[in-house]
């Protein structure tokens, strides 16, 4: 139905005809960009320097972040009221959209739909083309990120400068982000030196690891793009239906900068980013900065409404994207990826992200929520795509739901990612993972054979040896797993007989 809405929204929009000259098509490998997870953590895990800086960042945001939630008092509440309001956006998704453009151009915006990245890139390099620029500044976005903006205009010689700290850092240094929320997590103050050092004019030689030196270079750089740019593309947290009302949660600044003095602004919008009510927004605006960046509020939370006379652009633009979203919708399962406020909290907390970095995952969106997202976003559940074992990046501690502050089952959507894999490769030949999953079945099936196994199992704790853990177990499936993994030896004694023992006497 919403694919059908849009389709019909762009065919009725009133605005030029496209008219695109030779040039690149966007990349193939939007939303990936290197081979499966596998290798890939096998290389992070090799440098040490990079864990060393993913653990000290990830862990001043977890603390952070703990002591604004412990003052939060309703800070369930607030969960289950934002879980509310998402699957209500869901529910009613066409309609809010509808909504949305109704009220955005009765205040003077002009609304795009985008049907995915390449739709999208193309209305932005085409707006571009017609105020006859070749240089953009940009807000932080993870919808840019998603569809390659930059590197499609690149491509088509436009360049677009990223105004964040830590993105302008990723770019300068020719790097992909590895964070959400914190894009140069992976970089410590004495590799950000080095490229500005070798990337910016003007930078004094003996320029120093301090933050407010590294600050100050950053900024003179960025204040010249900031005072000639006419125009801006930016992203939004959220889109409120009722007003038409678009949204930027930053900590810098530059977003600020970004959404005032150019002339015109461009905002790209995932369709899911919708919330019915002003009053829908507060819950999200108590629950984001507490979660993202461990702050009461952001410094600076813009928001804006179409465009205003002699104030701020004078031309403001919205592509509302698809991209894989009403198919995400669709899934029984999957949809509740839709409700993420990219907030960054499961990565903070993961202890598998932790120790690869998000390089590892090569998606734009790594953690627990890339590997819920990026496979159901592309479909990608066949082997030859090397998103298809995301999924399996994850020890299911359940430690990302606890922090999600909208309540996302992500390890739920995990395991049925992980079903829609292991069906995609089922043959009418069972493999050996089907027949030894067939035999556990007999086994936790009947509460005799599960004692037996448990009084079996003991005796393995005889391959631990001293260190307590089995390194190797000369068995098909458990090989391949304890080729990566330790396993704890078991126990002397099974958790039946110890009942037995303690237990039902007292009874």
């Amino acid at each position: 139905m919403l694919q059908e809405m849009l389709k019909k929204k762009k065919q009725e929009e009133a605005k030029p005809q496209h008219n695109w000259s030779p040039g690149a098509e966007i990349p193939e490998d939007a939303l990936r960009w290197g081979n499966y997870f596998e290798d890939s953590a096998k290389k992070q895990l090799a440098n040490s320097q990079l864990r060393r800086n993913i653990r000290h960042a990830t862990t001043a945001i977890r603390n952070k972040r703990q002591t604004r939630v412990d003052e939060m008092p309703d800070w369930e509440q607030l969960r289950l009221a934002a879980s509310a309001v998402k699957q209500n956006t869901q529910e009613n998704l066409p309609e809010l959209l509808e909504e949305f453009e109704k009220n955005f151009t009765a205040r003077g915006g002009i609304v795009h739909w985008a049907r995915d990245g390449k739709e999208a890139c193309e209305i932005v390099k085409e707006l571009i083309e017609q105020k006859g620029l070749d240089d953009i500044v940009k807000v932080k976005s993870m919808a840019t990120q998603e569809i390659n903006l930059n590197e499609y205009l690149e491509a088509n010689g436009i360049t677009a400068w990223e105004t964040d700290l830590a993105e302008m850092i990723v770019q300068l240094g020719e790097d992909m982000p590895s964070h959400v929320v914190v894009p140069a997590l992976h970089r410590n103050r004495s590799e950000v030196r080095e490229i500005f050092k070798e990337k910016m004019d003007n930078i004094p030689a003996d320029i120093s690891t301090e933050p407010r030196e590294l600050t100050m270079a950053a900024r003179a750089h960025l204040r010249e793009k900031f005072l000639s740019s006419t125009l801006a593309v930016s992203g939004s947290n959220m889109a409120i239906a009722e007003t038409g009302t678009l949204s930027v949660y930053e900590s810098e600044g530059n977003g600020r900068m970004c959404l005032t003095l150019p002339d015109t602004l461009i905002s790209i919008v995932g369709i899911e980013k919708i919330v019915p009510t002003f009053q829908d927004a507060e819950i999200f605006s108590q629950l984001l900065p507490r979660s993202a960046t461990g702050e009461r509020m952001n410094p600076y939370t813009s928001m804006w409404t179409g465009g205003s006379p002699d104030d701020g652009p004078q031309e403001v633009h919205v592509i509302l994207m698809d991209n894989g979203r009403t198919k995400v919708l669709a899934d029984e399962v999957a949809h509740e990826a839709l409700s993420c406020i990219r907030c960054g909290a499961c990565l903070n907390i993961c202890p598998v992200y932790e120790q690869v970095g998000g390089h590892a995952y090569n998606s734009v969106y790594p953690g627990p929520i890339g590997i819920c997202l990026t496979p159901q976003l592309k479909s990608a559940f066949n082997h030859s795509d090397p998103d298809s074992t995301l999924p399996f990046a994850c020890s299911l501690c359940n430690a990302c739901a606890e922090a999600c502050p909208v309540h996302i089952d992500l390890p739920g959507i995990i395991v049925e990612n992980r079903r829609k894999y292991q069906d995609a490769h089922r043959k009418s030949i069972p493999n050996g993972w089907d027949l030894s999953m067939k035999a556990m079945s007999k086994v936790m099936s009947s509460g005799k054979n599960m004692e037996m196994a448990g009084k079996l199992a003991t005796m393995g704790r005889f391959l631990g040896g001293k260190s307590g853990k089995i390194g190797a177990v000369p068995l098909p499936v458990a090989a391949s797993w304890t080729r990566i993994h330790d396993v704890p030896a078991p126990p002397k004694q099974t958790f039946r007989g110890w009942w037995k023992e303690t237990q039902e006497g007292e009874e």
